[in-house]
């Protein structure tokens, strides 16, 4: 039990921090650029909350209360019908959150500013994990399962070291 609060609390604190970051620490004058902020936000929480299938399923696994297994089974099964779903609409919102930064501030500090090159290695990992989601989607197994869980912790590493770069 104590370990669903723990992934509770962290998940909240992931969420405020980041929130606490964009807002305070990175403001801009340009209500496109604020509304790619936005973008980012929202993608961000999305993928989180898809990110938190794999500790669901961690907790189902190693935890020994069967009342916490049973209520974290049904919310899985709840959970797993939008997994996919989820995951394409947060895609659609990260392109937008791209193509509005691209836009902006691609000319201003340039297309190979180290935070546009940790976006555009974002992208490209997001779509590796989106093909490997694709593949275990069609066939499961064993590789194809841990073939897409380690796309998303790669994918997660990169757009962390995205989110921290400063322009």
């Amino acid at each position: 039990m104590v370990h669903y609060r723990l992934w509770m609390f962290g998940n909240l604190a992931a969420i405020v921090f980041s929130m606490v970051y964009i807002w305070f620490f990175r403001p801009h004058d340009s209500s496109l650029l604020i509304a790619a902020q936005l973008l980012a936000q929202i993608g961000m929480i999305l993928f989180l909350v898809n990110l938190n299938m794999y500790f669901i399923f961690l907790v189902i696994r190693k935890t020994s209360v069967r009342k916490v297994k049973i209520s974290l089974a049904k919310f899985s099964r709840y959970l797993m019908k939008w997994h996919i779903k989820i995951a394409l609409i947060a895609t659609t919102i990260i392109i937008g959150h791209a193509f509005i930064n691209l836009y902006k501030l691609g000319p201003i500090i340039g297309f190979t500013h180290l935070k546009l090159i940790t976006g555009y290695l974002a992208i490209a990992s997001l779509s590796f994990t989106l093909v490997a989601g694709y593949l275990r989607h069609k066939k499961a197994s064993g590789f194809r399962r841990k073939f897409h869980l380690i796309t998303a912790f790669v994918f997660l590493g990169i757009f962390l070291l995205h989110m921290f770069i400063f322009i």
